[in-house]
């Protein structure tokens, strides 16, 4: 737990799942800058300014850990947060409770779910995608007015041209802030002529995109692959899920397969396409990454083949003991950070949710060395297949 104090009062703040030993913190400089310019003691140009009113419905994108949503629970008149990340969304939960505000202080969307239809305030936090990021303004752009006071925030190293030209074309005219300890902000003003009428049907965005596997991507082979903004790879396979698709196991007949941290649902539903009996689970963090599973599924699986889509944390949800295979490419960044605490958790959630027998099958760049991660888990790490970049590890669930 670490704390964030504002002008508003000091905050004790998490990140989910809460984990003494993290010592990562829920808020950056961005929110702390971000926060100060709401204030009113930190303007554009480093020099105090008047607050933002805060009386009308302010809508925070991208919130990672809650800290913004948290802070403003107890100032903005409606407050609405909009994110990609399900464990984002539980931390925000937490850390409102810790703050002692009601369950109901702040609206809590996901990226999928309608926006507000008039927004007063936007604040978002930059995504490292590009594409979410314009996905996002896409959808939101609908719900500005002239008077809507639009401010971005991210570090330094996260703001790049591309990311105010996108500013600049769904909401006006941008502007970036000083720099304060490595981070910056972003001033938009919607533009008159571009704020679309409320009243007509706003035009279709770039995504989601589809593409078919070539002929040599193993098990996926022919399969239409559906991609949400913001999801890894969206234009075509990465080669990490092309080289684990040449090498992935068959189920057996009937199986319960989970295709673990799924993305847009490539592995799981080549499985289900290799086994129409199998029932494959798609569990992903992201709300993009399991919509674009589910239409990943639903694009090529045979009619009447079974599959469950969650957003989740790894495994959590899955009862211990009902999993015969799980296939997994754990990823190894928590935003920017780069951490091996989401490919422990999933690992040991997988172990959990084998029966005796049942197999993780896991893919990972050979300097991560997974193997020692399994081998202290299940016993046991068979490697599979490997190239120079990549290597395919068996882990079996021993009979008790």
């Amino acid at each position: 737990m670490n704390r964030l104090s504002t002008s508003w009062g000091a905050y004790d703040l998490t990140r989910f799942p809460e984990d003494p030993r993290d010592q990562l913190r829920a808020w950056s400089a961005a929110d702390a800058y971000l926060l100060r310019h709401l204030a009113g003691e930190e303007g554009d140009e480093g020099q105090g300014a008047a607050a933002v009113d805060l009386s009308g419905t302010v809508a925070v994108v991208g919130d990672r850990w809650g800290a913004l949503t948290t802070v403003l629970a107890g100032h903005a008149r409606v407050l609405v947060q909009i994110t990609d990340s399900f464990l984002a969304q539980q931390a925000t939960r937490a850390n409102l409770a810790r703050a002692g505000h009601a369950p109901d202080t702040a609206r809590l969307l996901t990226t999928r779910d309608t926006p507000p239809a008039r927004i007063d305030v936007l604040l978002v936090r930059v995504p490292k995608s590009l594409a979410l990021l314009e996905d996002q303004l896409h959808r939101l752009a609908p719900a500005l007015h002239e008077g809507t006071v639009v401010v971005g925030n991210g570090m330094v190293t996260e703001i790049h041209t591309s990311t105010l030209e996108l500013f600049e074309r769904f909401v006006g005219p941008t502007r970036t802030s000083l720099a304060r300890q490595k981070a910056r902000l972003i001033f938009s003003t919607p533009d008159p002529s571009r704020v679309p009428d409320p009243s007509r049907t706003t035009a279709p965005g770039p995504w989601p995109r589809t593409y078919v596997l070539p002929a040599d991507s193993g098990a996926g082979a022919g399969l239409t692959v559906v991609n949400h903004a913001g999801i890894f790879c969206a234009d075509r396979l990465d080669i990490g899920t092309r080289f684990f698709l040449k090498h992935l196991p068959r189920a057996r007949g009937g199986a319960h397969v989970v295709d673990l941290g799924c993305g847009n649902g490539v592995l799981g539903t080549a499985a289900s396409v290799a086994d129409p009996d199998a029932t494959v689970t798609f569990i992903d963090e992201s709300f993009q990454a399991v919509a674009s599973a589910e239409a990943t599924f639903r694009a090529n699986a045979a009619e009447g083949a079974k599959a469950h889509f969650v957003a989740g944390d790894a495994l959590a949800a899955v009862p211990p003991g009902t999993v015969d295979l799980v296939l997994n490419n754990p990823p190894f960044h928590s935003h920017q950070a780069t951490t091996g605490a989401t490919a422990w958790r999933m690992f040991s959630g997988a172990r959990a949710a084998l029966r005796p027998g049942g197999e993780l099958w896991v893919i990972g760049n050979r300097h991560l060395a997974y193997h020692v991660k399994l081998r202290k888990l299940f016993g046991n790490a068979q490697v599979v297949a490997s190239d120079p970049k990549f290597v395919v590890l068996r882990a079996v669930k021993g009979h008790r």
